[in-house]
């Protein structure tokens, strides 16, 4: 019964992939063969919120990179507070799918309880600080995977047309199914080679307390700023830093006309590109399919994006605002403990 359903969501979860064509496993070009692989290894299934990168395969690289290397990885902090780091992100960012996929396996892992560990005759401050780190890092990579998801997908990984009634069995049940492949042991920094080698930027250096943290974001985040270097225009990330800077988190306007307004100042051929950036940075529920097909057609040269140059622009619009808020600052000692 927890193949079929497994299969059953995975089916309809990848229909339900907007704006872009995710690539089929039989398909898949090298990269994407491998972080598929990987993915039916560690997470079980073929999750629509990486796989929705496939089109652009360095980006699905360095999504799989921050969310298995910070989630799944066995380290300091123990997989239940990483679900809960996970649910509390994805409720404060509006992505209802991932606040259903993770109060899920947070419920299923809660029918058997981790293993406490024994009591320290002092306080584990290397520990503590390690538990930081990796707790700091499923936020950014969830602050990161919202924005995609709420773009990418809808409201649910179930089917839409599923009576309601049927729903919350189904998430239960889903829970029970992902039980065992949350609770694998699964070792830190497999995927590493995924990616090349990078420089761990500054405003990252928390993720230096552990190697394979450290390995996953200065990949990821080097990746993900090539590809916007390829699908966003300088003066579209320039208007984007600009604004990311100054922002506390909080809703920038009901409607989309703040963005309107921030693009304005930007060529008529590069405003498409600076509302959908923005948008998705600072109120990915708010993009919908006007602002996508707008981004399509207003191209210089007459060259319209694929879902590559679309994944490309998306990603580096989230990584920037997931930057702005991650801190292991937020996760000390005495708040893990």
């Amino acid at each position: 019964m927890g193949a079929l359903l497994t299969r059953l969501m995975l089916r309809g979860s990848l229909a339900q992939i907007r704006h872009v064509s995710p690539v089929p496993p039989g398909a898949a070009p090298d990269l994407v063969a491998r972080v598929y692989a990987q993915m039916a290894r560690d997470f079980g299934m073929l999750a629509p919120p990486v796989a929705l990168h496939s089109p652009a395969p360095e980006c699905l690289a360095a999504c799989w990179l921050m969310l298995r290397e910070s989630l799944l990885t066995s380290g300091a902090a123990g997989r239940t507070a990483k679900e809960a780091v996970a649910v509390r992100v994805s409720a404060a960012n509006s992505c209802p799918y991932c606040v259903d996929v993770h109060r899920a396996t947070l419920r299923g892992l809660a029918g058997k309880r981790e293993a406490a560990p024994e009591p320290a005759a002092a306080p584990d401050r290397e520990a503590a600080t390690e538990s930081a780190a990796e707790l700091a890092g499923v936020a950014l990579t969830f602050h990161y995977l919202n924005r995609m998801v709420n773009v990418f997908l809808g409201d649910s990984p179930l089917p839409p047309r599923l009576p309601a009634r049927a729903r919350p069995g189904l998430m239960r049940l889903f829970g029970l199914v992902m039980r065992p492949a949350a609770r694998r042991e699964t070792p830190p920094g497999e995927s590493l080679g995924l990616l090349p080698e990078a420089p761990l930027p500054g405003d990252l250096s928390w993720a230096g307390r552990t190697a394979n943290l450290a390995g996953a974001f200065a990949r990821a985040a080097t990746a993900i700023e090539a590809a916007g270097r390829r699908a966003v225009p300088d003066p579209v990330r320039e208007l984007v830093v600009e604004r990311l800077g100054g922002w506390d988190g909080a809703p920038p306007g009901l409607g989309r006309a703040w963005a309107v307004e921030a693009a304005a100042g930007l060529a008529p051929a590069h405003r498409p590109a600076g509302r959908l950036a923005l948008l998705t940075a600072m109120a990915s529920y708010q993009v919908d399919r006007q602002a996508i097909e707008e981004f399509r057609r207003a191209v210089p040269d007459d060259v319209a994006p694929g879902d590559r140059e679309l994944v490309e622009l998306t990603a580096w619009s989230s990584l920037a605002a997931a930057r702005r808020f991650a801190s292991a600052d937020s996760f000390t000692p005495r708040t893990i403990s």
